[in-house]
Formats: structure tokens, sequence, C-alpha cells
């Protein structure tokens, strides 16, 4: 640990947990496959202790610490560039993998930032609960927008578990290793910010019937003509729920949406 930090008494001030398991930490490591050649992205350096590993094993290794005085402990570690900053708010440099413990209170909206940038795969540290989600089947308690979207442009794999005994502080909950790996889109979306809007929508009636949640989703997003594409589908579909459905079925309907609110744009700017 660096000189100065007390572990067990530092504030958890950005969700932070730090890691402590040496057996850990090589599990990661090994996880990550990195080559000489590459340059790996690490948020939320903590004190040090994956960082030092990795920085033995990368061309270029930066580290991106969100705690001033954190910070300043890591940049005394030979080889490494260090970015003082929210992660959410930071510019990531270009990179060929993503190695990193990642603060807990952060895990969604940093993981689809990381999604944004072109690399190769990220082994990443989850609270238990939260990969449960990102891995979760159609139909089951765990299914979320987190899920659909995820799916959409990425392949997630639960690699490990991770007891609370190897952080310090201990966190309330486990934590599990997670392989994340950027691909293609996997179905067809005719828009994307339109389909995470329509999948946020339509998962805030996740265990509504599908006409109830079609009908809220179209309030939400202002598709006026919603109750055309509800008269078109099965009887059978409108009694699902969207927990049910999958995500290639999410994205379908998503299109339909976007078509009739396309449609509805074109009505208006009509003289």
């Amino acid at each position: 640990m660096p000189r100065g930090i007390d572990r067990s008494s530092h504030k958890v001030k950005w969700g932070q947990h730090f890691l402590i398991d040496d057996q850990i930490i090589e599990k990661i490591v090994s996880y990550a496959d990195i080559t000489p050649t590459e340059t790996i992205l690490e948020i939320g350096g903590g004190t040090g202790n994956l960082t030092r590993k990795l920085a033995q094993l990368c061309y270029r290794l930066v580290v991106v610490e969100a705690d001033r005085q954190l910070a300043q402990k890591l940049c005394s570690i030979p080889g490494i560039d260090v970015l003082h900053g929210d992660a959410l708010r930071v510019e990531f440099p270009p990179f060929d993998k993503t190695v990193s413990n990642l603060p807990y209170q952060i895990s969604s909206e940093v993981t689809f930032k990381l999604l944004k940038h072109p690399f190769t795969c990220g082994v990443l540290m989850y609270q238990k609960e939260f990969a449960q989600r990102m891995v979760a089947a159609p139909g089951t308690k765990d299914y979320s927008r987190l899920t659909v979207c995820l799916s959409y442009m990425s392949r997630v794999k639960v690699l490990a578990r991770v007891p609370n005994t190897a952080f310090n502080p201990r966190p309330a909950v486990d934590s599990v290793i997670v392989k994340l790996v950027p691909t293609k889109p996997r179905f067809e979306v005719l828009n994307d910010v339109f389909f995470h809007s329509f999948v946020r929508a339509l998962f805030t009636q996740r265990r509504k019937t599908l006409r109830a949640a079609l009908l809220v989703a179209a309030q939400l997003l202002d598709v006026q003509a919603m109750d055309q594409l509800i008269a078109k589908l099965p009887q059978h579909w409108l009694v699902r729920r969207p927990y049910e459905l999958s995500p290639e079925e999410i994205a379908t309907l998503s299109n339909d949406s976007f078509e009739l609110h396309e449609a509805q744009k074109t009505r208006v700017q009509q003289p």
C-alpha cells in the first residue's frame, strides 16, 4: 500500500473498495491475456495493487482515478499515465483492453461509456447482483434494460466469483470478474438513440402486459400512433410482459415504433 494512505480508514468516496487479494489480482491479469504491445485502461486505480501488475505487462497503462490523494500516489508507479478525474467525465485515450475494479456506483454508466470506444475486451469487476443482470435470460427476475442494451453491442461472460474478503474495506456483497467483448450490432436497430430510449421506457412497466407497456412507452416517447402497432400484434403477444421478450423481439418493437414516430414527424412537417 502506498505510504500515507490508511486503507482501513480511507473514505469510500467514489464507491470504490480496494482489491487486496494477490491471488484474485493474478487471476484478473491472467484473464486479460495482456501482450507487451497493448495499451491498457484501468478505471479506479485505488491504492495501485492491480496497477503495479498491469504496468509490468503492457506497453502503456492509463489509470483513471477520481480521488486526488490516490491519484498523486499512483503517479509514483513507474511507466504509467494517471488521469485524475471522474471516469464519467474524463476523455478516455485510445486503448486495446480495459482491466478494472470498477467503482460499483458507476458500473452501468461507465460500462456503456466504454462501449462507445473501440477495444478488444475488458476484464472488469462488478457487484455480483449487477453482473447477474448483465447476463440474465428473458423471463427471469434479473432480466432488465441493462441485459437488453448490452446484448445489442457486446458479449458478456461471468468468469469467477470474488468474496468480499478480497477487498478493504469489505463491501456488503460479493463481486464477480466479468469479460466484456464489444461486438458489431447483434440484431437490427433502425436508430440507436431511439432503441435505448424505447427499452428504458418499456422496462418502466416491466411486469405490465405488453399492451399497457407500449401505451406508456408511446407517451414517454411521443409516439402518437402506437395503437396502430398494437392492432397488428397477435393477441398472445399483447398479454406477455416486457421482461419475457428477447432482445431481438424488443428491437423489432422498437423499430416498428420508430417508423411510426418518423411517419408522424413527416406528417407534421408537410404543408
